[in-house]
């Protein structure tokens, strides 16, 4: 997969199509080394992982030893307070088996209260800081979910110069007006500063609701390679930004080959077609 795009300022030219290593955390070290080789065949170069992801992290460290210099690695915590960060921090980097990963991130920070304590004096952000200081991290962004990440990432930004921001992006949740003014608002942010902007949940259909999961997705997903085409055009069709795969391995190779074949954005008629015949729906309310 030849397309490629600066990863905001740091220096990084990641593919479109960022490794979700989620998709790592209930397999086999085998399914693991197999999944990296599919990365490196065909030129993934950049791998989004977090110390909550069940054993993604210590799926990754045998292909690491190996191809450590072929990825730019990013881990995230979720933990808020000062001490808990600086502990999970490093720990992340014990079970990767690396000096250094290139990018922590503050996990899920959108609520207003959690947010205040990961800000705070002792909080969080200090850690990520700290280890930055001392060469453990070389750069630090912040992710979220829910209706108000947006705006949250907004609030984020104007308190410290985060060199990523992550959010949920696909042409369903974009049709909730507020979320989308929000999202054109924190893309003009992250353009004027040089901001990565990272996308999740672009091939998502929906809640699972009544629906036996036959993913390891926490939402159901597009399977068939058309409709994955679609979505993942339409989230690659946004200038600059990036789409992590999602969290199941069986999808992997389908959203590569999608993102292989973009060309450009499809057309509105595309997309609402998609949205009635597949009946997608928004994950958050």
């Amino acid at each position: 997969m030849r397309l490629t795009n600066a990863f905001g300022a740091t220096g990084h030219e990641s593919s479109r199509v960022l490794f979700g290593a989620a998709a790592l955390g209930e397999v086999s070290q085998y399914e693991a080394d197999s999944a990296i080789e599919l990365l490196l065949e065909h030129g993934v170069n950049h791998i989004d992982t977090a110390a909550s992801y069940g054993e993604s992290e210590l799926r990754l460290a045998p292909g690491l030893s190996q191809h450590r210099d072929r990825f730019f690695l990013a881990t995230k915590t979720g933990e808020r307070s000062y001490g808990a960060a600086r502990d999970e921090i490093r720990r992340s980097l014990e079970r990767m088996g690396v000096d250094r990963i290139d990018l922590i991130q503050l996990h899920c920070l959108v609520h207003p209260a959690e947010w205040d304590v990961a800000m705070s004096d002792d909080g969080a952000l200090r850690a990520a800081v700290e280890a930055r200081d001392e060469g453990l991290v070389r750069f630090i962004g912040v992710t979220g979910h829910g209706l108000t990440v947006a705006e949250m990432h907004r609030r984020s930004l104007e308190h410290f110069p985060f060199d990523s921001v992550l959010f949920p992006f696909s042409h369903v949740i974009m049709q909730d007006p507020q979320y989308a003014a929000d999202v054109v608002r924190l893309l003009s942010i992250c353009r004027d500063r040089n901001v990565a902007v990272q996308t999740i949940k672009g091939i998502a259909r929906g809640p699972w609701g009544s629906t036996e999961p036959s993913a390891g997705t926490w939402y159901e997903p597009l399977t068939e390679q058309d409709d994955i085409d679609l979505a993942v055009h339409w989230v690659l069709g946004e200038q600059g930004v990036f789409l992590n795969s999602p969290g199941d391995l069986e999808l992997l190779p389908r959203v590569i080959d999608a993102a292989a074949r973009f060309s450009s954005r499809p057309k509105d008629a595309e997309m609402g077609a998609l949205l009635e015949e597949c009946r997608l729906s928004s994950l958050f309310v």
